[in-house]
């Protein structure tokens, strides 16, 4: 079967069965965060041997996210992303059987960080295949919604179920969630739709190396990647080490739960409304700087507020501010450095913002004596402020592509 452009009734199904397995990626790295204490008593390790655990995500991340591009670019989504979901259902279920054995536990969450990249790199690559560039923002959005989901749901469950089960019990549970996801995409994803969304085909992308020697040719590229590096280290930051930012201050555990909860429902709201408008506009760099620049004062907030009430609104604000930033800038990303793969530019943006751990680690160095994450925190505030200034000024992909990477129409494979 072959045709003009067309877009399918089915990508939402598609859409729908990538969203699951990334919201079980992203349970399984975040559900030791709330309760690094409990777990740290129930491994019999410190608490930086558990902050680890959410660590190792992303210094995996950093080696295996240009394989999984290249995999994903050749093989496609659903045997690559396939995959991903189905290695970290099994590593997820492993790591609940091994009990209290952390090395066990250690080996398990390593297998699941190499499945991550397998997910985390294929977002736009089910954009461009299955959705008209009229909504490609919005479906960045909602995948990643489905990550904020994943993150809340880690972030608000675990507290509570930890009062009834033990840690190894609840990673079980996880791990089961995350095999019966990954199965679900495997028989419900496809790779293309049998005529393509609109003229720009992934048959006509450049290969993936050539892409990459193109991509980081990019100026307006290499100034997002920096910006995606702050970011996702803020939120990795944030997400690793909540428990720890606001125990100084007198918040118990499920203050810290429900702190991270609201930073991703803002999160969750925020990534449809900017990519709505983002689309609607098709404007990327305005809600980039608009994102970045908003966000700074809340991150500050977050570090120095005393009363719950105010530092829940900080964590909402700063949620649905920077977080929601993220499917813009991919989508920007993949215009921006147009022919280049989607998998490859997606790729690059993770891959920086992984190897923000550097930040992770470098803000339990500069803890005050009293416990404080003030001095990093405001740091990051700081170059949140000057990226958000930076992205105002950052070209549109319609303004900045010139005609000579500008595609030919062709016509997808059938199904």
């Amino acid at each position: 079967m072959t045709g003009g452009p067309r877009v399918y009734g089915y990508r939402w199904a598609v859409l729908a069965a990538f969203m699951a397995v990334n919201v079980t990626i992203q349970l399984l790295w975040i559900s030791y965060a709330p309760v690094t204490h409990a777990a740290g008593r129930y491994y019999g390790v410190s608490e930086v041997a558990v902050g680890a655990l959410a660590m190792t995500f992303m210094v995996v991340y950093v080696p295996m996210s240009l394989p999984a591009s290249y995999l994903i670019d050749r093989r496609g989504l659903r045997f690559a992303s396939g995959l991903g979901g189905l290695l970290a259902g099994v590593a997820g279920l492993v790591r609940g059987l091994a009990g209290a054995d952390y090395l066990l536990v250690l080996l398990a969450t390593i297998a699941m960080a190499v499945a991550q990249p397998f997910l985390l790199n294929a977002w736009t690559t089910l954009s461009v295949h299955w959705f008209h560039r009229s909504q490609r923002a919005t479906a960045v959005g909602l995948i990643t919604l489905a990550n904020l989901v994943g993150t809340g749901i880690g972030m608000a469950l675990t507290p509570a179920l930890v009062k009834s089960m033990s840690i190894g019990s609840v990673q079980t549970v996880y791990g089961g969630c995350a095999l019966a996801a990954g199965v679900v995409f495997v028989l419900v994803a496809r790779d293309n739709p049998p005529t393509a969304p609109d003229t720009e085909l992934a048959e006509g992308r450049a290969l993936m190396l050539d892409g990459l020697r193109h991509a980081v040719k990019v100026r307006p590229f290499l100034i997002f990647l920096g910006m995606a590096f702050v970011a996702m280290g803020v939120f990795n930051g944030v997400s690793t080490w909540v428990e720890e930012i606001v125990r100084p201050r007198g918040f118990s555990a499920t203050d810290a739960g429900n702190l991270g909860a609201l930073l991703l429902l803002g999160g969750v709201i925020g990534a449809v409304v900017l990519s709505a408008l983002s689309d609607r506009f098709q404007r990327r760099a305005p809600f980039l700087g608009l994102a970045f620049v908003v966000a700074a004062p809340a991150l500050l907030a977050v570090a120095l507020v005393d009363s719950t009430l105010g530092l829940f609104g900080a964590a909402f604000v700063l949620g649905f501010f920077m977080t929601s930033a993220m499917p813009v800038g991919l989508q920007y990303a993949a215009e921006i450095t147009a022919p280049t793969p989607e998998g490859t530019s997606n790729g690059l943006v993770q891959l920086v913002g992984q190897a923000s751990v550097v930040m992770v680690y470098l803000m339990a160095l500069t803890r005050t004596s009293s416990g404080s994450f003030l001095p990093s925190l405001g740091v990051l505030a700081g170059l949140l402020l000057v990226g958000g200034i930076v992205a105002f000024r950052l070209p549109e992909p319609a303004d900045h592509l010139t005609p000579s990477v500008v595609l030919p129409a062709t016509v997808a494979e059938p199904l």
